[in-house]
């Protein structure tokens, strides 16, 4: 669907902050946003810093999770939500940093590999109060939530790795011989989430092929028929 400007008039404009320590990343994000009459960035910058330095006013702040630093910036986050709706664009899109910035008050999270008009949708959406999440993000986050981190069946304490609730189904549906398509299918989830929900497995049953995985995974449910 091509991306279609909004008339709008300058008490409806949405004034936007970006920061991003990747200039490519503030450049393509301000010609991006500069095509909808209704978005305007009136800030770029590489760092926290660069938001005191300039007096700007601004309703969304884009934020990258990560600036030149190995650690997310959620404490910033936790600061900047206080004052500002604050929408994190981030390469990343694993779990722990999804749910800390979500916690950390942001009220928003995409992915840099997301469309364009996601990206623009998320804007809008954070702009007007609302809490914006991209769909294989959605499906992650609330199988986080909905295990709240319970044991499942194979606790750690009984000598296996433990898996969430939603691992677990994704392992025994591997266990029948399922695609990845297929089990999102079963589970009502994209294929990117069940790939992701794949990796996790894998790197808690410490298995690399999907021969490895498929044994791991007739393995745990034989020792559940035996139970």
């Amino acid at each position: 669907m091509p991306l279609r400007s909004q008339p709008a008039t300058e008490q409806d404009v949405i004034r936007i902050a970006v920061i991003d320590d990747h200039e490519l990343i503030r450049h393509g994000l301000e010609y991006l946003l500069h095509r909808f009459e209704d978005l305007k960035v009136v800030l770029r910058g590489s760092s926290i810093g660069d938001l005191h330095a300039f007096d700007t006013d601004y309703d969304v702040l884009i934020l990258d999770l990560y600036l030149a630093d190995d650690q997310p910036c959620v404490a910033a986050v936790k600061e900047l939500s206080t004052v500002t709706r604050v929408l994190i664009v981030s390469a990343s899109g694993r779990p722990a940093d999804v749910l800390a910035a979500i916690r950390s008050g942001a009220n928003g999270y995409v992915t840099k590999d997301a469309p364009a008009e996601l990206v623009v949708d998320a804007v809008r959406t954070v702009a007007a109060g609302g809490f914006f999440l991209s769909a294989g993000l959605a499906d992650i986050l609330q199988s986080e939530l909905d295990d709240g981190g319970r044991p499942s069946a194979d606790a750690e304490t009984e000598g296996h790795p433990r898996l969430s609730a939603r691992e677990e189904e994704t392992l025994s549906y591997i266990a029948q011989g399922f695609t990845h398509a297929q089990v999102g299918r079963r589970m009502g989830v994209s294929k990117a989430t069940v790939d992701t929900y794949v990796e996790r497995i894998r790197a808690k049953l410490q298995v690399g092929n999907k021969a490895q995985l498929t044994r791991a995974a007739l393995n745990r449910l034989e020792r559940r028929e035996r139970r």
